[in-house]
């Protein structure tokens, strides 16, 4: 099966109080908090209800503590082995470098001429000691590339935005915006997505 033909259910990890403070996460290890483990048992049955055939799906996720978390609480919902799943190192999200634990409000008080070039140019900037949603996507498409059958991915919504552009042609200054929610499923089929 090529990867036109497969399926890819995109799950962002759950809550983390990061999350919830609005923090910007990045490549920090944090771990899901208990709206986040919920949100995980969600996703899982979701899951289920949309595609019966789950057990014969390719699993792969984020190294990250948040990733692997909501990925072995879904696996366990579904009845799988929680641990049954691999990891892909270049799922992790993209680095928001120096930014990492600032909310939007810190970046814009802290470094207001580097924030509002990002605003110009979401998709193309790099934040200091970062990488831009562009660079993410080159380093994403060879795990799409390699996709080959019906495939749960458990990976960051930085991560989403690029699967959507490579996938389904998303334009970079849509993919830059889009909301990418938490305690869903990220369906895309055929160049096009939807979501469960």
């Amino acid at each position: 099966m090529s990867t036109a033909a497969a399926r890819i259910f995109f799950i962002r990890h759950g809550e983390t109080d990061w999350n919830a403070e609005g923090r910007l996460q990045g490549q920090q290890d944090i771990p899901l908090n208990r709206i986040g483990r919920l949100q995980a048992r969600e996703v899982g049955e979701r899951l289920k209800a949309l595609a019966p055939a789950y057990a014969d799906f390719d699993y792969v996720s984020s190294p990250m503590k948040r990733t692997r978390e909501t990925m072995e609480i879904l696996r366990n919902g579904l009845g799988l082995v929680p641990g049954d799943y691999r990891l892909d190192p270049q799922l992790v999200e993209l680095t928001f470098g120096a930014w990492e634990g600032l909310t939007w409000k810190d970046v814009r008080e802290r470094d207001p001429v580097e924030a509002a070039s990002r605003e110009r140019d979401k998709w193309g900037f790099v934040p200091p000691d970062g990488e831009s949603y562009a660079m993410l996507t080159e380093r994403v498409r060879p795990v799409i590339e390699a996709i080959a059958r019906d495939t749960v991915i458990v990976s960051h919504g930085g991560v989403a935005r690029a699967f959507l552009a490579l996938t389904c042609g998303v334009s970079h200054r849509k993919a830059a915006g889009l909301d990418i929610w938490q305690g869903k499923v990220l369906v895309i089929e055929k160049n096009a997505y939807c979501w469960a």
